[in-house]
């Protein structure tokens, strides 16, 4: 369907037209999308079941902690379609991502700040804290190829086996909101199998 708001011009191309009682476009300022890159992320939580058993995709991370593949949400994509491309990047993924996130966890990390003496340099300040929400999104693995980020290692764990590497040498607060992430995981995938089952018979 097009937009009304859009019609065919006479003899070239495009022409808008503007209708009364819309809500004014929302800008951002690039520096402001920056931001919001930094406060929001998107995880794929990967999966298949085999045996019956639900079976998690976990990736390394640069410093080597097992974790979802993940990065930050994309001006222009819908977080679903940007964990698909962090699934395909880190771990290779073609699968069916779920467009709508089955639940957030929340990431503590520390912040740097500018160093006064070096304007061109920032330092970690251990006292300065942020928050990273993170939008995770179910996706079922149809098949894998090799990834195009070297170093990740996809690995696939039971969901046991998945929360013990996830809360591997991670604080106590961050390994929680990683095993709880897990947990809703087995939950909603039980369900959507359960109900696939009765749809069949």
């Amino acid at each position: 369907m097009h937009s009304a708001a859009m019609t065919a011009g006479a003899g070239n191309g495009i022409s808008t037209v503007l209708r009364p009682n819309l809500p004014a476009v929302k800008s951002f300022r690039l520096s402001q999308l920056r931001r919001l890159r930094e406060c929001e992320q998107v995880a794929a939580v990967c999966y298949r079941i085999r045996n019956g058993e639900i079976e998690f995709l976990l990736v390394r991370t640069n410093s080597g902690h097992w974790t979802f593949p993940k990065g930050n949400a994309e001006p222009g994509l819908t977080h679903a379609q940007a964990a698909a491309l962090e699934a395909f990047e880190e771990a290779g993924v073609h699968g069916r991502m779920e467009e709508a996130s089955f639940t957030m966890y929340v990431r503590r990390k520390r912040g740097r700040m500018r160093d006064p003496a070096r304007s061109d340099r920032s330092v970690e300040d251990r006292s300065v804290e942020k928050e990273i929400a993170i939008q995770a999104h179910l996706c079922e693995v149809s098949r894998l190829e090799a990834p195009q980020e070297q170093g990740r290692n996809p690995t696939w764990f039971c969901g046991k086996k998945a929360k013990r590497r996830l809360c591997e040498d991670r604080a106590a607060d961050f390994a929680f909101e990683l095993a709880r992430v897990v947990d809703r995981a087995v939950s909603r995938i039980s369900r959507l199998h359960d109900r696939a089952l009765a749809v069949s018979r």
